[in-house]
């Protein structure tokens, strides 16, 4: 007589449950998730310039200054703004900076859909029922980006692929702090190090895996549409203000905020 099979864990039916239950709503996270990774990748970024607008804050002031302490009848005017106003200014502009750019590269993301694979449909339904437009590949939007670059196409994917890793890196980075320190009693600071940087690069690795590349993928096919629409030579002007306005974001992203290699120091 064979022998029996192992009754199943009691657990398997529960977690499979549970699976299909948080599935369902696999809609709703998931945009979700791509919209608060691009965000802290832009607030990561947009961090990083708070310096540098306030140079050039006080560099337009003092221009203010000299032009208007040429006259007396405008002398009083200089030093007008005061310091604390122009760390203010810088701020102002950082924020509004950040919050345009969450406009450009995060909105897009919430229309972000997953579908299952197409199955081939028979001859007859081809011909004789509408098919629904396809979402293109990621082959199809690379052969287009080729046959017809457009800026919108190349910096709108680019620039968001630089805070996506601005924005995984500051998830790392934020776990390998709460684990050093909470650790470090613990086990020391040689094993909290080591496990620190591990979980980091676990993090860097599942944030990018999960999420960062849909974000990418999700701006590629907006940025395709709205240049397929657009066609011909409209298409080279489409999206050229909102590229103004995340490309120097997303340099001070990879230059700045985008620390990777320091995992592994």
């Amino acid at each position: 007589m064979p022998p029996r099979p192992p009754p199943a864990s009691s657990s398997t039916p529960f977690l499979a449950d549970v699976s299909r239950f948080l599935g369902a709503f696999r809609w709703a996270f998931m945009p979700l998730g791509l919209v608060a990774l691009v965000a802290v990748g832009v607030h990561s970024a947009a961090d990083t310039l708070d310096e540098r607008l306030l140079a050039l804050v006080d560099r337009v002031d003092a221009g203010f200054d000299a032009l208007v302490g040429r006259y007396s009848l405008t002398a009083p005017l200089v030093e007008w703004v005061s310091l604390e106003q122009r760390t203010r200014i810088a701020r102002f502009l950082a924020l509004a900076w950040e919050l345009a750019a969450d406009v450009v590269l995060a909105l897009p993301a919430l229309g972000y859909r997953e579908s299952a694979a197409p199955v081939p449909a028979e001859a007859w339904r081809v011909v004789l029922e509408p098919q629904k437009a396809a979402r293109p590949t990621w082959h199809q939007l690379w052969s287009r980006c080729l046959r017809k670059p457009t800026p919108m196409r190349w910096l709108r994917p680019l620039a968001t692929a630089a805070v996506v890793l601005a924005g995984a890196c500051a998830v790392a980075r934020l776990i390998q702090g709460s684990v050093y320190l909470s650790w470090r009693e613990l086990f020391g600071d040689g094993a909290a190090d080591v496990a620190a940087r591990a979980l980091a690069v676990a993090s860097l690795v599942g944030v990018l895996v999960s999420l960062g590349w849909r974000a990418v993928l999700r701006n590629l096919q907006h940025a395709d549409a709205v240049c397929e629409e657009a066609g011909g030579r409209a298409a080279l002007r489409r999206g050229l203000l909102g590229c103004a306005v995340v490309v120097p974001l997303a340099v001070a992203a990879v230059v700045d905020a985008t620390p990777v290699l320091s995992f592994f120091r």
